[in-house]
């Protein structure tokens, strides 16, 4: 377990474009597997300057090989939370940064799902971050200020067939947000 946040961009990966590469994950948890209403939380931790509510995720890093271990890793240093990925890759997303301190500021958020078993008493990020566990519903709807956040939200509602439960009403997933891994030269 990293005992420390890794900081810079020292180390950091980019895409054929120059697109920033970032990693995280949806961390969630099962409380009741007969009502998913209720029995299903998301952990959302709080950005740094303390405004508002994001999924954990950061820089994937030259010295990970694999998309999944700079997920876990920024998923342990921001949440202080440790689980397995379920399932494949949810998705890329494409969205601007608000840092210019790269060609283009575009950053490409590979996101996966993990099932938490493990939540840690001590974490690196737990000076700079508060964490809280949420339902769907609440995490989705109120929390998640990034439209790509919710776009990964709908990936994985739809893939575990809980979209009558959570979207009534919604639009799928607009295809023009995510980006496929073979577009990103992702091997």
């Amino acid at each position: 377990m990293p005992t420390e946040a890794r900081q810079g961009r020292q180390k950091q990966k980019y895409g054929r474009s120059g697109e920033r590469l970032l990693a995280g994950c949806i961390p969630y948890r099962v409380t009741d597997e007969k009502d998913v209403n209720n029995g299903v939380e998301v952990l959302l931790v709080t950005r740094r300057n303390g405004k508002g509510w994001v999924l954990p995720k950061g820089g994937w890093e030259s010295d990970e090989d694999i998309v999944e271990s700079a997920a876990l890793r920024e998923t342990v240093e921001e949440a202080g939370v440790r689980g397995d990925l379920v399932g494949p890759l949810l998705g890329i997303f494409a969205f601007a940064s608000n840092k210019r301190d790269f060609p283009g500021n575009i950053c490409l958020a590979h996101v996966f799902a993990l099932r938490v078993v493990e939540q840690l008493d001590k974490w690196p990020e737990q000076n700079s971050r508060k964490r809280q566990w949420f339902s769907i519903g609440e995490a989705y709807n109120h929390l998640c200020m990034h439209e790509w956040m919710r776009d990964a939200f709908r990936v994985w509602i739809k893939r575990n067939n809980w979209t009558p439960l959570f979207m009534n009403g919604m639009e799928g997933v607009d295809n023009k947000k995510t980006v496929t891994s073979s577009e990103n030269g992702r091997n």
